[in-house]
């Protein structure tokens, strides 16, 4: 992995505030450079261009890496894996999208780092399917919204609720609040910093932040303008007719359709299924058509 680029990146060793100095002298490289070292990189496979762009990003990865020193882990070995993940973003990343680079690599070095965390934290060896990663990762947040702070086994009420609210079993809620208590308490006062108070206040948060708010922010704007492009490339008729069945609240059936255009309603359908294939064929060039939820989130945030 670390032959992807041509130095080595600065060693955490033993001093944070060291390295924390060491990696904000790499400059942030403005989006034009940045599109031009990508397009170096993917086209000619310029390791010095990767180097430009992985440490132009490592704030980014000690910034996401600080959110999980409350599982009792190296820092040193989170902001590692951290790195790992921002290089597998370099690697991967098409400076066409019209995306930058930060936001597409957030999610790479939050999944590497999350990946380690599950692997790692001691007596917690869980698989890592989205369920155990949604507990393992969400189960505080849940618990403090229902005010579950005694300590032993949770409720059968508080138990149904946190299972409802994160879409899991109610078994696997009880075997994660049974695995994370067994491992330490989470109401443990810290020897090293008794002031920061007890391990629980110091497990990350796992609600959104405000990169990720900005990366979904971006992510809909990115289709709604997709997919108003393609709407451009139907007639009239079609794009009403589009519209109505896919981008509104309450999509009329097809014999509405039918009596006001006075055609038949598998006339409508036949309009309805070629449109949809043109606002595809246009959209593939820069992405997959929006799923179901992506059409949702279009037709909420319509004007």
């Amino acid at each position: 992995m670390y032959q992807t680029i041509s130095q080595p990146l600065p060693s955490i060793g033993t001093s944070l505030n060291h390295y924390l100095a060491q990696i904000r002298k790499f400059p942030i490289l403005s989006q034009e450079e940045e599109t031009a070292f990508a397009r170096r990189w993917r086209d000619h496979g310029d390791r010095e261009a990767a180097y430009r762009l992985v440490t132009s990003h490592l704030r980014l990865v000690a910034k996401i890496a600080m959110r999980y020193r409350g599982y009792g882990l190296p820092v040193a070995d989170i902001v590692s894996e951290g790195n790992v993940g921002l290089m597998q973003a370099v690697r991967r990343f098409d400076p066409e999208r019209g995306i930058r680079l930060s936001t597409y690599a957030m999610w790479w070095i939050k999944a590497t780092i999350q990946e380690y965390v599950l692997r790692s934290w001691s007596l917690v060896k869980i698989s890592a399917n989205s369920a155990q990663k949604k507990l393992f990762f969400k189960l505080r947040r849940a618990k403090s919204a229902i005010s579950a702070f005694e300590d032993g086994d949770l409720r059968p009420d508080q138990v149904k609720a946190i299972a409802e609210r994160l879409k899991v079993s109610e078994r696997d809620v009880v075997d994660m609040d049974r695995r994370l208590r067994g491992d330490v308490s989470l109401n443990a006062r810290s020897n090293d910093a008794p002031e920061a108070g007890d391990t629980l206040d110091r497990l990350v948060d796992p609600s959104p932040c405000h990169d990720t708010e900005l990366a979904e922010n971006e992510e809909l704007v990115r289709r709604r303008e997709a997919l108003q492009a393609a709407l451009q490339t139907l007639n009239p008729r079609e794009r009403h007719i589009f519209t109505a069945r896919h981008l509104t609240e309450t999509p009329p059936n097809l014999h509405t359709l039918a009596a006001e255009y006075g055609i038949s309603g598998e006339r409508v359908r036949q309009i309805e299924a070629r449109a949809f294939q043109k606002v595809r064929a246009t959209i593939l060039g820069r992405e997959s058509l929006p799923s179901t939820s992506g059409m949702n989130q279009l037709r909420r945030s319509a004007p």
